[in-house]
């Protein structure tokens, strides 16, 4: 599944993406409000992608390569994850090279992930975490819907030190 986008293509990430997405996963102010540190090198990419083959081929992932033309290369990543289709819910999630912020691309990737997800997926409820201190994802969840929930206290361990994250959603349904 190809999702073509007012200026992005949405296609299913592959384990090639990897040399291309070290440019987002390798750096560290990127990667600041992530779960995990900036990825050493491109195997270690390579290691994670491969892990979460089995999502993405028991369908309670979709993960897609953003770029800027169907071949090229990706500058971005997006996903809906822990797809529940009993629930009907599902969790947003998205990064890009720090090169490409600023640009919207965030915005037409949530919208198309949410179309997605109401639409073709028929899903309710779309949910997000974001660390605490991350205003940009906040106000980017904001634009794109999304209602602050509540705060998971200490819910992620990074660098030795539990971190909050803060909850969004969006309810249709």
């Amino acid at each position: 599944m190809v999702i073509r986008t007012r200026s992005l293509f949405l296609r299913p990430l592959l384990v090639a993406d990897a040399p291309a997405l070290f440019a987002a996963r390798g750096d560290p102010e990127m990667m600041r409000y992530w779960d995990w540190p900036a990825q050493a090198s491109i195997g270690e990419i390579e290691q994670i992608f491969e892990a979460h083959l089995p999502e993405l081929g028991d369908g309670s992932t979709l993960w897609f390569a953003v770029a800027l033309s169907p071949e090229g290369p990706a500058i971005g990543e997006c996903d809906l994850s822990e797809i529940d289709r009993q629930h009907g819910r599902a969790e947003l999630g998205f990064l890009f090279a720090r090169a490409h912020w600023g640009k919207g691309y965030g915005l037409e990737v949530g919208q198309a992930l949410i179309a997605l997800a109401f639409g073709e997926l028929g899903l309710a409820r779309l949910w997000a975490r974001v660390h605490a201190g991350n205003g940009a994802s906040r106000r980017l969840l904001e634009k794109l819907g999304f209602t602050y929930e509540g705060t998971m206290k200490g819910h992620v361990v990074r660098d030795g030190r539990r971190r909050d994250c803060l909850v969004y959603g969006e309810l249709r349904g």
